[in-house]
């Protein structure tokens, strides 16, 4: 893991790069537990090449593809955002 720093649960593990910078960022707040539910139950997973994982999930009340990328863990929220150019 490039971000040696791991922060435990809650709201999930995550790299000390999401909670200082993905987390913080205006408009693009997304529910914690819409990220956990991306975790457990994603309707698409691919491996990078650089080995972090990225989950899919659409989030019908907001009406846009939720993608959250994990480290190689599958486990480590790395980044979270509302991906506009993801096509099932």
């Amino acid at each position: 893991m490039a971000d040696r720093e791991r922060l435990p649960p809650p709201p999930f593990w995550r790299t000390t790069y999401y909670a200082r910078y993905v987390m913080g960022r205006r408009g693009r707040r997304i529910d914690p537990i819409e990220i956990r539910r991306t975790l457990e139950m994603p309707e698409r997973r691919t491996r990078q090449a650089d080995g972090r994982i990225r989950h899919w999930r659409w989030v019908a009340e907001h009406g846009r593809w939720l993608r959250v990328v994990t480290e190689a863990d599958g486990e480590t929220v790395h980044n979270a955002f509302w991906d506009r150019d993801f096509e099932p």
